[in-house]
């Protein structure tokens, strides 16, 4: 079995992954959510913004934890004012901060919050074995989770959020202080369950590049409101009418036909052109220019917004709007 793989009962087919509708949150009477809005439905959804922009607010609320002051939200189109029980079997959580009882093992307390879920006890306990050994924990996994590493309590706390097979995972920080070959480790853990095609994620994060290797839409929020949304497949697309090419053999007649057909180039070192191509002028174009010629394109690159330009966008340009 799967340690991903759904036991719960399965979301309302064709909703959206989360809904925001005018939601607000506030503590006492400082106002921490702003009246987010809008739908998202990718396969991995990274949570991005500066400390105190809202992100683990959000997911608690999600969660049911906090009660929003006006406005509400879906997941899955469950609303979360009304069907949090549902939402919780639906959702696995790891948290940021520390999640485990002083004194217990990793198998009984993740068992104990198995059967929390509504799974009988000994399927509980048959998903606990399976999931701690995916995370790399077979052989520690009766030992009392206080006595672990810190990358092995990441672990733990991936392994517990996947033990009842979630259609929903929430991430707050997953790789929040690992050396770099623990974070690869939970990378790849985290890519092999999106992957899998049986849950979706929720990363909230505050490392760009955790969001820009696993996530396909992200959230920016910026002082409890939303400063941007991205989808990242999206913008790779909207990005490939500016390359960069390696080329080999005279580059002369091909920068003519080339800038014949509407390209502007420019050539950057010895074989090297960075080119915009006009409406209308695909990459198979330009290798029929090239084979024209007897020239051998050895590279060719698309340029893109890197994840960080965009978010350092949505900081310098304020609050935006997120689209259903």
């Amino acid at each position: 079995m799967n340690p991903s793989e759904p036991v719960s009962a399965p979301a309302p087919a064709g909703a959206p992954v989360i809904e925001l509708d005018g939601l607000r949150v506030k503590f006492g009477s400082k106002e921490i959510l702003k009246g987010l809005s809008g739908a998202l439905s990718g396969r991995s959804i990274g949570l991005l913004g500066p400390n105190g922009a809202g992100k683990t607010t959000l997911l608690h609320t999600l969660l049911g934890f906090h009660p929003p002051a006006d406005g509400t939200a879906r997941v899955f189109g469950w609303d979360i004012r009304r069907d949090f029980r549902q939402i919780r079997r639906l959702a696995g959580y790891m948290p940021e901060n520390e999640c485990f009882v002083a004194g217990m093992s990793a198998i009984r307390l993740t068992r104990l919050l198995a059967e929390i879920t509504g799974l009988p006890a000994g399927v509980a306990l048959e998903r606990s074995h399976e999931a701690l050994t995916w995370a790399g924990l077979g052989e520690a996994r009766y030992r009392p989770v206080g006595t672990y590493s810190l990358g092995m309590r990441q672990s733990f706390k991936l392994a517990q959020a996947i033990v009842h097979g979630p259609q929903l995972l929430i991430l707050d920080e997953p790789t929040n202080g690992l050396d770099p070959p623990a974070r690869q480790r939970m990378i790849r853990l985290i890519r092999e369950i999106r992957d899998s095609g049986h849950t979706r994620i929720l990363l909230s994060t505050h490392l760009l590049r955790d969001a820009e290797e696993l996530c396909d839409e992200v959230i920016i929020l910026k002082a409890g409101a939303i400063a941007s949304v991205c989808d990242l497949e999206q913008e790779r697309q909207a990005n490939r009418k500016f390359i960069e090419l390696e080329i080999r053999g005279d580059a002369e007649p091909f920068l003519e036909l080339a800038e014949h057909r509407g390209c502007e180039c420019a050539v950057t070192g010895k074989g090297r052109i960075k080119m915009v191509l006009p409406e209308g002028v695909e990459i198979r174009d330009l290798f029929a220019l090239a084979a024209g010629r007897e020239i051998q394109i050895r590279r060719l690159n698309y340029k893109r917004d890197s994840l960080q330009d965009i978010f350092l966008k949505a900081m310098e340009n304020g609050h935006g709007s997120l689209q259903a």
